[in-house]
């Protein structure tokens, strides 16, 4: 009995060891292998996109099948969004459909959006056109009515670091960030006043986002280009005021605030070289920014591809017309201010047929923000008149500046943009 129990206690421990060596060779593992690297650096992604952009959601455009035609979408592309012929590396224009190359791998590298046909869809949208809102009153014409202002740039303690900052001697510094913000207190009780609910992006001189440049060195040493002369510490500096604040504003703008249209508030400069000995020049003028002219550079980066799209089936283009127009004409008629004319050869602007002061040009923040968005760019800071200008501050009534009687700048500011958004909503809402 126990030499049948030693031989059979020899057999189990054998047929135990060669499924133990069997389960070794075929098993699967019993925890997961660390995963591989899906997101690459982002100076050298899969897909190339801009810096800090993240991978376009292109699942989001299906809320737009069936809500344009053929001819809609062909012509808002080739006369309003582009400037070149690279679109049609990434996009082919079929009778029934777009199929958009979204740069991804198989087999979703294609998105396939299906034009309109005599029943078309409404278009999906958040915000509301003057037609939209109900009927109201002339002395209310921005009743119902949500506005978000933004006033460009950080100002404050950021300002020389945002290039955005000069000084004339014993003068008071120039700092746009400070300007625009000064101008968004005025402005926002004046839109008030006629019914509308305004809200701020910021309210003081301290970024939105809460990214600072030296989170952001690593990447900017993994994009840097060899043959920039820009600084690693440069380049995070310049991320970080003008990519990563932008994506926090837009983030802001679209997941909380929600508006109707969004006022980028700036003032224009021309280059001034040492902010500590600027150059001061003798003349200004005046244009306003609307969504498009993307560049053949720009259609190549997935992000930028997507929100082209976005924004031309989301229809902000008319209505960032229509309301462009209505605030240039009431500057124009205000200031007196010249347009600005980009030069003829300009590859990444369009100017609006029959709009002299206004302007289509793709950047950030009007790419991103989700609803009509007007930017502003009146004055130049580092002109003689309007330097004299600024320096006299904000004051109530009119002073002598430059041998003539001109109220505040930043009031003059704020009731041209007021003047013109009532002009337009009077225009176009129903009254009782």
């Amino acid at each position: 009995m126990s030499r049948f129990s030693a031989r059979q206690l020899f057999l189990t421990i054998t047929i135990i060891l060669l499924i133990a060596g069997a389960l070794f060779v075929f098993r699967k593992p019993m925890t997961k292998p660390a995963a591989p690297v899906t997101k690459p650096p982002i100076s050298q992604p899969s897909t190339p996109r801009s810096i800090l952009a993240e991978p376009p959601d292109w699942d989001a455009l299906d809320a737009f099948q069936n809500t344009i035609s053929r001819e809609e979408f062909e012509r808002l592309l080739t006369t309003v969004f582009t400037t070149g012929q690279a679109w049609k590396n990434f996009i082919e224009i079929g009778e029934t459909e777009a199929s958009i190359k979204t740069g991804e791998l198989p087999p979703a590298d294609i998105f396939h959006l299906h034009f309109a046909t005599s029943a078309s869809q409404k278009v999906p949208s958040h915000w509301k056109t003057a037609a939209d809102l109900p009927p109201t009153t002339l002395e209310k014409p921005l009743a119902d009515l949500k506005i978000t202002i933004d006033p460009g740039h950080i100002g404050g303690a950021w300002a020389k670091m945002e290039e955005r900052w000069f000084v004339v001697g014993d003068g008071s510094p120039v700092c746009e960030g400070d300007m625009t913000l000064q101008v968004a207190k005025i402005l926002k009780p004046k839109l008030e006043a006629l019914g509308a609910t305004v809200s701020l992006v910021r309210d003081k001189a301290e970024p939105v986002t809460t990214i600072r440049p030296e989170a952001l060195l690593s990447v900017a040493n993994e994009s840097k280009s060899t043959a920039s002369q820009e600084s690693p510490q440069k380049l995070a500096e310049r991320l970080f005021y003008r990519t990563a604040e932008i994506h926090a504003r837009a983030k802001l703008v679209n997941e909380s605030l929600k508006p109707d249209l969004v006022l980028c508030l700036h003032f224009n400069a021309e280059a001034w070289g040492d902010p500590n000995k600027p150059t001061l020049i003798d003349h200004t003028h005046l244009h306003l920014l609307v969504n498009g002219a993307y560049s053949d550079d720009e259609v190549s980066l997935a992000d930028q591809r997507f929100a082209l799209l976005h924004k031309l089936l989301q229809r902000t283009h008319q209505e960032e017309i229509q309301i462009g127009s209505s605030i240039a004409s009431s500057f124009a008629k205000a200031t007196g201010l010249p347009p600005y004319q980009y030069p003829p050869d300009s590859l990444n602007v369009r100017q609006i047929p029959d709009q002299p002061y206004l302007w289509a040009r793709n950047l950030l923040a009007n790419r991103l923000y989700h609803c009509p968005t007007i930017f502003m760019e009146p004055y130049v800071m580092n002109s003689t008149i309007d330097y004299a200008r600024i320096q006299a501050g904000n004051y109530e009534g009119l002073r002598e500046i430059g041998g003539k009687m001109v109220p505040s700048i930043f009031r003059e500011y704020a009731e041209a943009v007021t003047a013109g958004l009532a002009n337009h909503y009077r225009a176009l809402r129903r009254t009782n």
